[in-house]
């Protein structure tokens, strides 16, 4: 039975990987950059989910909607006004200016809010779903069915919807998608600010799951790194995949050889 419950608790945190790094390589696939940014994205989404919880005692999770929309907005404004300008000039010079925009977001945060750990701690943060003998942690559980419905919708989204398809078009065959009116640089700038709002819903996500401080955005980009690799870079499937295969193995990792978690 403890298999079972390490195995449940893997595929949930697998399910929280896969959204994140779902972004990750979306934008990889579209832009063919590589956006170290996102840990630093995700730190700062939970950051700021941590600062309205503190400060109006608000359920966080009302707060996916909202800061999705802002990272979004933040996201397409780099695009635009940075990644843009750099992108011609190959791709090693946008993970430089990518690794620029973490190192001065980190910064911006250690001066906001200081390089001490924050928790949200909403009243089911300790508390468990018991299912038989499988005990499941509620912000665990909470996090990884809201991670399966954006990523579903988000799935669904670039499957049949026009946008999307012109997305999948572009990041196919560039020069054919311009040639039947998709402009590349709108659908560029959308995919961004897409990849940066999946970094806003998993940033609410996280808060309630770990402490947080703005270092941390290391520890993230690692993991999600690690998952796009696994899966291959532009490959949702291929996250979805390696962010169930990292989950698992972190979680049996964790309750049985510890030392290599």
């Amino acid at each position: 039975m403890e298999i079972v419950q390490v195995l449940a608790y893997g595929l949930l945190l697998g399910g929280v990987y896969a959204l994140l790094a779902s972004g990750v390589t979306l934008i990889f696939g579209v832009l063919d950059v590589v956006n170290v940014a996102q840990g630093a994205f995700l730190v700062f989404s939970a950051l700021f989910t941590w600062q309205i919880w503190n400060m109006f005692g608000f359920e966080p999770l009302l707060l996916i909607p909202v800061n999705g929309a802002l990272m979004f907005i933040i996201g397409w404004g780099i695009y635009r006004g940075m990644v843009m300008r750099v992108a011609p000039q190959g791709p090693g010079m946008t993970v430089l200016l990518m690794f620029g925009v973490a190192l001065t977001l980190e910064g911006i945060l250690n001066l906001v809010f200081g390089n001490k750990f924050k928790s949200v701690t909403p009243p089911y943060f300790t508390e468990s779903l018991t299912v038989g003998e499988l005990v499941l942690p509620l912000p665990q559980l909470i996090s990884g069915i809201c991670a399966a419905l954006v990523l579903g919708l988000m799935y669904a989204y670039l499957r049949l919807s026009w946008a999307g398809r012109a997305l999948r078009a572009s990041a196919q065959n560039r020069d054919g998608a311009a040639l039947v009116g998709i402009s590349h640089t709108k659908t560029s700038a959308f995919a961004f600010g897409i990849g940066a709002a999946t970094a806003g819903v998993g940033g609410v996500l996280l808060a309630i799951m770990y402490p947080i401080f703005p270092a941390t955005q290391y520890d993230w980009i690692a993991r999600l790194l690690g998952i796009v690799v696994l899966g291959g870079f532009g490959s949702i499937p291929g996250a979805v995949i390696g962010s169930m295969i990292l989950g698992i193995t972190e979680a049996f990792a964790n309750t049985y050889v510890p030392q290599w978690s």
